[in-house]
């Protein structure tokens, strides 16, 4: 069988079996999968026909150390080959899940010290809610229930990690959000304080914030932003979460994001590049004193826990996975490229007249695209047309076009070299151009 005779063959299978996640479900069954990937090499992913992309968005945000790592599968097969799983409910433990948790405790800034661990990060968010809620009952105040969250903001699709996203869409699908979720500005303060002051800081267990939002449209908070929330939650004695899920292990060109801004929350939640998606992992990491009232508070089991909590295989993986990011300073890369990266931005904003508004720090960044007549969105998106052109061409980017966005992102592995930055932004160029010609065109 040739090479399109399988492909035509897996798309009908695809069209048939697989409902696809954040998908359109119509579009799949018309069109099928637009590309099957079959191999994976640092920065790049080839398809069943033989297809290269520059992959710019590390796949979901997580690929942090590249494609085709073997040191990441062997550290898999060896694991799997002593014990590749057992469970760690009712004290049991296992060594990677240890060494793991005593790393991370070691990476996270201030007291962060305690980790409870996930399948990811959705399963992350829902561990954190429950544990502030938790947290707060043990120590007698019961009514503290409330979970704030940002517009824009993006923490999961379980139930409670639907209900704390702020887009609309999201919660939209299934109608019936979860209780006591509330939602503020991505960006003031200063509403923060009015919701707190309305609703009562004694009903609030904790406010949540992604440091950079991302699926959102990677949105940066001004300098200050969140030390100022850090004060108002610490004045209003509110449990601050922070979601790393994506800016954690380097993305920002630090290895946590909120390490820019000198602030250390109560709890921190971390997925994505703590395996580089080379095998599902999540984890809430706690603050002392939380733990401290979680162990010394009751005397009962906490009833929370997921079959793969402290998996032994992805426990390995991710102490090898960061082993690689700290051996080649990735972190450090990240910081370099992106610069690099967003100068290319701006470089592209004064030569391409629908770039608008371009944003990043580290390799996470965002380009809007709007009308040159207007400067405002065009009426049907565009930055999806660029997506699909790029595509063609040879890079692989992600856009974001709910609730009046028309925004293209980026999230290049953190093993990006200089040649390879120039490479995305020459087709971005091109991409760009050829849109700009066609889109002005039909006017």
């Amino acid at each position: 069988m040739d090479q399109a005779e399988k492909r035509k063959q897996l798309i009908e299978l695809d069209k048939k079996h697989f409902i696809h996640p954040t998908s359109s479900l119509k579009h799949q069954q018309e069109h099928g999968a637009p590309f099957i990937f079959t191999e994976g090499n640092g920065v790049y992913l080839t398809d069943i026909t033989g297809h290269r992309v520059l992959e710019a968005m590390s796949s979901l945000w997580n690929v942090n150390v590249g494609y085709g790592r073997a040191e990441l599968a062997e550290a898999a097969r060896d694991q799997m080959k002593k014990l590749a799983f057992t469970n760690c409910f009712s004290s049991m433990s296992n060594e990677p899940a240890i060494k793991l948790a005593a790393k991370l405790a070691n990476l996270a800034p201030g007291h962060l010290n305690a980790v409870f661990f996930t399948s990811g990060g959705s399963e992350a968010n829902d561990t954190a809610y429950k544990l502030a809620r938790y947290y707060w009952k043990l120590k007698g105040k019961p009514q503290k229930t409330k979970i704030i969250a940002r517009k824009k903001g993006y923490h999961g699709v379980n139930i409670g990690a639907t209900s704390a996203t702020g887009i609309l869409s999201f919660q939209e699908m299934a109608i019936s959000p979860a209780p006591d979720f509330l939602h503020v500005g991505p960006f003031s303060a200063a509403e923060l304080k009015k919701l707190i002051e309305t609703e009562g800081a004694d009903t609030i267990a904790a406010f949540i914030a992604e440091p950079i939002q991302g699926a959102g449209g990677v949105n940066i908070a001004s300098d200050g932003y969140f030390q100022e929330v850090r004060t108002i939650c610490d004045r209003n004695d509110i449990l601050f979460i922070a979601d790393e899920v994506i800016t954690g292990f380097g993305r920002t060109g630090k290895m946590f994001a909120l390490e820019h801004e000198r602030v250390v929350p109560d709890m921190m939640l971390l997925a994505k590049g703590i395996t580089s998606g080379y095998i599902p992992l999540g984890a809430v990491v706690l603050s002392d004193a939380i733990q401290k009232e979680l162990t010394s508070g009751t005397d009962g089991v906490l009833l929370h826990g997921y079959t793969y909590s402290g998996h032994a295989a992805a426990c390995a993986v991710a102490l090898k996975n960061i082993e690689i990011i700290e051996r080649e300073n990735l972190v450090e890369n990240s910081r370099i490229m992106g610069a690099k990266m967003l100068e290319g931005f701006r470089n592209l904003q004064q030569e391409v007249n629908i770039v608008g508004e371009v944003r990043g720090l580290g390799l996470i960044g965002a380009m809007e695209i709007i009308h040159p007549a207007t400067k405002l969105r065009f009426p049907v998106p565009v930055a999806p047309e660029v997506s699909k052109e790029a595509a063609k061409r040879g890079l692989m980017v992600r856009t974001v076009v709910f609730e009046g966005m028309d925004t293209i992102v980026f999230a290049p592995p953190l093993i990006i070299k200089a040649h390879e930055v120039e490479e995305l932004l020459h087709i971005l160029q091109q991409s760009l151009i050829a849109v700009q010609k066609k889109v002005m065109a039909q006017k």
